[in-house]
């Protein structure tokens, strides 16, 4: 499939960064201890980051991605990876290609031992998620 690429692709990826950026960085729940933005051209960025949460359990993800029509964004690549605080996974997004029965392929979600269906998500889904999660585990 080939891919078209103006001017505006390079807005799109821009667009898309900044509002990833300002989604983690007006988040008081959380330290960030790593983010990195690269953009080598107006067609892909590569993005990830390391954000530890009130609680001790972190969160490490990280995606590339191209412009995808007129506004949209494809994910080549994403993992968001979400632990507690002491190493053990509590869930992890990806889109690495195994799992190949899952009707989602390559999309999946790896939820304890389950893998899951499940759409590349948003890094402010995921975020949110992660929220529901801590306020459970205080609750308890």
């Amino acid at each position: 499939m080939a891919h078209r690429f103006g001017k505006s692709s390079g807005v799109i990826l821009f667009r898309y960064v900044s509002r990833l950026y300002d989604t983690i960085a007006s988040r008081h729940d959380l330290e960030i201890e790593a983010l990195n933005i690269a953009q080598p051209s107006q067609v892909l960025a590569r993005l990830s980051g390391r954000v530890r949460f009130l609680d001790g359990s972190l969160l490490d993800w990280e995606e590339e991605v191209r412009p995808k029509g007129a506004r949209g964004i494809e994910k080549i690549h994403y993992s968001y990876h979400f632990q507690q605080a002491d190493g053990a996974t509590i869930f992890r997004y990806d889109n690495a290609p195994h799992y190949r029965k899952i009707k989602s392929f390559p999309h999946h979600k790896h939820a304890g031992e389950k893998i899951e269906a499940s759409a590349a998500p948003d890094l402010h889904d995921v975020l949110q998620e992660i929220e529901r999660y801590v306020g459970a585990q205080r609750a308890v």
